[in-house]
């Protein structure tokens, strides 16, 4: 098994390297190669900054670092990059604004973008027949539209994900998420990876999206442990049980995600969901093990934590757990490192930890190219997910003839019709054809279920010891509709 091990992180350690002597030669597997016919292609990048809500400055930024680095190194296929940046204010009119502004500079594609907005942008962008490209997946319409071409599962793969990987550790689930219509959906999502495992289903603890007192869900997260069960509805913020007895429960709730995507995958929906029980089966059975609480709120989930461990005088110290961008590195050294409340949390992530040598080129390209840009993190999913954007941006433009001219139409054809999109290993190879399209309700253009199940150790997020990455996409075609 050492042995192994050692030969994955061998070969890893090839292939980054291989990928980094890409940065100063025309590969065309990662971004950055040239010839063509000249001429530049414009891009967008818009994300939320400066909120009271989610904010990802880091997308718009490791944007402009990658515009930076692949013109100085010939441009995409001879083109020269022109990265446009757009704040999209986490508001329906701003994410609208960013779309109507890509289409007046005459853009080819939307490039590694959050909104949660995705009725306020895409239908915009589907007029112009502009494809987004790599958003974050927190918004419905990410995974049905034609012209929307994710590059990882969203926030359906973590909740099922998480559903998995807490489902073999809990006797008990309770999530804390927003009260959002994006929010909505995460009831449904995390119970189908519960239910895989013969888990009942979770507790529901609905918070304000802005909310910035998190102690009544926090005290009902707590009592929600000592009960062994899933708690009753209640009026205001409160848990629903999704499902219970009869399984005819549905996940209510109104608004947009808060910072799950900033978070980890904020919602992917519109709309409330059928309970994962439906059909009129049973909850599972309780089975042994400790309480868990996962919180999915962005920025937020720090202060529910927080007021979670003040709480637990008790200490009965339940396993904690969120997805990634709710939880990041940059978040566990913020708060103590090895001696952070995160210690020990579980995260369920789209891609490999951010220390896998797969990420070198990314890290070499923002040392050189951000170095005065605090907001780009190379730990953050945001960057990670920009950065993947581009690479099959540039893998895409890589195939036209030399002299063809690179129009948004012909962008979208192009990924509609292309096999076995690479990203250097940070992703399964990808492929929007039809015939590449998943049954499942709701996200019919989910075509990366993967997930990777990781561990806060010693104040680092490190691969979870016996969990190798899954494909939740089975779990996720059983699942009842959500959107």
């Amino acid at each position: 098994m050492t042995d192994r091990r050692r030969a994955t992180a061998l070969s890893r350690l090839l292939l980054a390297s291989a990928m980094g002597a890409c940065l100063t030669t025309a590969c065309g597997v990662l971004p950055g190669g040239s010839g063509g016919s000249g001429g530049t292609l414009t891009v967008m990048t818009f994300a939320p900054m400066g909120t009271k809500a989610t904010n990802m400055p880091g997308m718009p930024g490791m944007a402009k670092a990658y515009e930076r680095w692949v013109n100085a190194n010939g441009g995409i296929h001879g083109h020269k990059l022109r990265v446009l940046t757009c704040n999209e204010k986490n508001t329906p009119t701003g994410a609208a604004d960013c779309a109507r502004q890509a289409i007046a500079e005459k853009a080819v594609a939307v490039v590694g973008s959050y909104s949660q907005h995705g009725r306020a942008f895409m239908a915009p962008l589907e007029a112009e027949g502009i494809p987004f490209i790599g958003g974050y997946g927190v918004s419905s319409e990410e995974f049905q539209s034609p012209l929307s071409y994710p590059v990882n599962g969203g926030q359906p793969a973590l909740l099922a994900g998480a559903g998995h990987q807490l489902g073999k550790a809990c006797a008990q689930v309770s999530l804390v998420r927003p009260d959002t219509l994006a929010g909505d959906t995460m009831p449904v999502l995390l119970n189908a990876g519960l239910r895989a495992n013969k888990m009942p289903d979770a507790s529901d603890i609905r918070a304000a999206e802005d909310s910035a007192d998190l102690t009544p869900q926090a005290r009902e997260a707590l009592a929600d442990g000592s009960a062994g069960g899933p708690a009753k509805d209640t009026a205001k913020g409160g848990a629903k049980d999704a499902g219970a007895g009869s399984g005819a429960g549905t996940a209510a709730g109104t608004g947009t995600a808060a910072g799950a995507g900033a978070a980890a995958g904020a919602g992917a929906a519109a709309g409330a969901g059928a309970a994962a029980g439906a059909g009129g089966a049973k909850d599972p059975a309780p089975k042994e093990g400790k309480p868990c609480v996962t919180a999915v709120l962005g920025e937020r989930t720090e202060t529910f934590f927080d007021a979670f461990r003040r709480l637990d005088t008790q200490h009965r110290d339940p396993q904690i757990a969120s997805v990634l961008g709710s939880v990041s590195q940059a978040l566990v050294d913020r708060t103590g490192g090895k001696e952070s409340p995160f210690e020990g949390a579980f995260v369920t992530s789209w891609y490999p930890v951010s220390t896998d040598p797969l990420w070198a080129p990314m890290r070499k390209v923002i040392t050189e190219q951000a170095f005065g840009d605090d907001t780009v993190d190379p730990d953050d999913s945001g960057a990670q997910t920009t950065w993947i954007a581009y690479t099959v941006l540039n893998e895409i433009v890589q195939r036209f003839k030399a002299d063809e001219d690179v129009t948004a139409r012909k962008v979208a054809r192009a990924l509609n019709e292309s096999e076995g999109v690479k990203t250097a290993g940070l992703t399964p190879d990808l492929s929007w054809r039809y015939q590449d399209m998943r049954a499942v309700a709701g996200f019919p253009r989910l075509v990366n279920g993967r997930v990777s199940f990781q561990i806060v150790r010693a104040g680092r997020i490190v691969d979870q010891p016996g969990e190798p990455a899954q494909d939740m996409t089975s779990t996720l075609e059983q699942a009842p509709r959500s959107a």
